[in-house]
């Protein structure tokens, strides 16, 4: 497992085994975050696990991946990903946009699309 909150949440997008999934966003995710892309907004580590086992089953066989090294002050950094379908085709890209709490976990994160999501 890594230690590092940012690699730790990028591999809990790609981690089907749920314990796997909820040991790593304990290591990335603050106890109270706020999710928040175009789509959804929601709060906590329990209801982003949900969120991305939700988004697992829903893509049947694709999977988001986080596809940039972060780059990083004081306590933000942002990160490029991609979603893929289960061919592995892009479907969807974007950056998310971090805020770290006090121990190195993110607090908050506000996800943007490169492609408009009302069309």
């Amino acid at each position: 497992m890594t230690d590092d909150p940012i690699t730790a949440y990028g591999r809990a997008w790609t981690t089907a085994d749920e314990d796997e999934r909820s040991a790593l966003l304990e290591v990335a995710w603050a106890p109270d975050a706020v999710y928040c892309d175009p789509l959804d907004r929601l709060e906590g580590r329990e209801a982003l696990g949900q969120h991305i086992g939700a988004t697992q089953v829903a893509m049947a066989g694709g999977r988001i991946a986080v596809t940039s090294t972060p780059v990083r002050h004081h306590d933000s950094a942002f990160f490029r990903w991609t979603m893929t379908d289960a061919a592995g085709a892009t479907v969807l890209t974007g950056f998310d946009v971090v805020q770290l709490d006090a121990d190195g976990r993110i607090a908050r994160l506000h996800g943007f699309f490169d492609t408009d999501t009302a069309a």
